[in-house]
């Protein structure tokens, strides 16, 4: 059993706890100031604590709090090089705290569905340990990537689940006012993203080949393909991203400035 705590119980923080209860192979001690965000986990945890000192002691201690707050609770914890802190925090860069603690620190980029086990995350850090590695993927999968990129990986993944969340409810919405019921239209809208995303992880094919094998000549699928192709859509997308991008190196520059 690995022991780790999560400080900040907020939405990333309670997905985590989430998350790595149900392998059953951790033990989790949470650390918030707000009883209430500490009673939404408490079931999924062996601990709850309003204590930073009670929870510096586990041996990988991940900080999920706003960023600007971040490398004050860091200097706080009083972690030793023996442990490893796990943040995350938009903006704020592994130099920053390494001047704050003597752990080793690994900047993790996640998202939302480390709830349910389906995570995406970006991960920087000199050197990424076996065992934070392993929990990792016990709520999702993840890539290494240079610190430099956490920019636009922060965009991608860890932003990216609100961008695909608006596209999913254009098509539900466009299900209802075709008729469909709207749980009906939801439902069919969801598992369809759902499986296309795992096509793309199981097929060796690329993206444009599966649009390919989906659009028959003269069928429904290239007809509506042709209305995107000819739309600003991908445009709109790739501005969003760039836009959550941008906000990631200006939160950088007022961590890095402290």
């Amino acid at each position: 059993m690995v022991h780790v705590s999560v400080i900040g119980c907020g939405n990333m923080g309670s997905a985590l706890v989430r998350g790595l209860s149900k392998t059953g192979t951790h033990t989790i001690t949470a650390c918030d100031v707000d009883p209430q965000a500490l009673a939404s986990v408490e079931a999924y945890c062996e601990t709850t604590t309003t204590d930073l000192a009670i929870a510096a002691e586990a041996p990988i201690v991940f900080v999920v709090v706003k960023p600007a707050l971040t490398a004050d609770i860091v200097s706080e914890l009083d972690l030793s090089p023996d442990q490893t802190l796990v943040s995350i925090a938009a903006g704020v860069s592994t130099s920053v705290l390494e001047a704050k603690t003597d752990a080793d620190v690994i900047r993790v980029m996640p998202n939302l569905a480390a709830a349910t086990g389906d995570m995406a995350a970006a991960v920087s850090g000199a050197q990424l340990p076996d065992d934070v590695a392993e929990l990792l993927s016990d709520v999702g999968v993840f890539v290494e990537v240079d610190e430099a990129q956490m920019h636009i990986s922060t965009a991608v993944n860890g932003s990216g689940p609100a961008f695909v969340f608006y596209l999913l409810n254009a098509m539900k919405q466009a299900g209802v006012d075709g008729g469909l019921d709207p749980a009906d239209a939801e439902i069919l809208a969801a598992q369809t993203f759902k499986g296309a995303a795992e096509t793309v992880l199981a097929s060796e094919k690329s993206i444009d080949e599966l649009i390919d094998d989906v659009c028959s000549p003269k069928g429904t699928t290239i007809e509506g393909m042709e209305v995107l192709r000819e739309s600003t859509a991908e445009k709109a997308v790739s501005d969003a991203v760039a836009a959550a991008e941008r906000r990631s190196v200006e939160l950088a520059r007022g961590t890095d400035d402290e």
